[in-house]
């Protein structure tokens, strides 16, 4: 059995921290992952994303800046509820704003849209700065090599469980 995994790496990249999940999702691509997996730096690109997944996915495991209250810099891996799909009758025009589209909200336009995902896992870090600004705040600029290697891992552990592991 082949599962079929999208990993999207989210976030501004002109928001400071915000850019964690396009950073790593760049790292990640530099390395070898399962067959199956496809790798995307989707930055701001929500409704993009929305759409990828109609093609039909197993897990889609999303790489982003993630506020947990935790010292900056410290890396989780989550599994949040499906959110609810969009009713024809909800204000649209926040979801079209590419520059306010949260995971939340491509989820559950994925839903309206009569798709969805078996299982979403969320590769957070809690950022340090979120203001207008290139680049990363040093502590988790720190970490990218951590949360490349923790998204192997979770990746490892979705394909031990269909009976496969990979080649890294």
């Amino acid at each position: 059995m082949t599962a079929r995994v999208l990993v999207a790496g989210i976030g501004n990249i002109f928001l400071s921290d915000d850019g964690f999940g396009v950073e790593v999702a760049n790292q990640l691509l530099k390395r070898t992952v399962p067959e199956g997996v496809h790798v995307v730096d989707y930055g701001i690109r929500g409704l993009h994303l929305a759409y990828e997944l109609l093609e039909g996915y197993d897990v889609l495991v999303l790489i982003d800046a993630t506020e947990t209250g935790d010292a900056p810099g410290t890396l989780v891996v989550l599994e949040p509820d499906p959110p609810e799909p969009l009713d024809a009758g909800d204000d649209l025009d926040p979801v079209v704003d590419a520059h306010t589209m949260s995971p939340g909200v491509v989820l559950a336009m994925l839903a309206g849209l009569g798709g969805s995902v078996g299982r979403i896992l969320v590769v957070g870090c809690q950022p340090a700065a979120l203001e207008d600004g290139i680049g990363l705040s040093l502590p988790v600029a720190q970490v990218v090599d951590q949360a490349v290697d923790l998204c192997i891992e979770v990746l490892n552990e979705l394909f031990a469980t269909a009976g496969r592991e990979t080649t890294e």
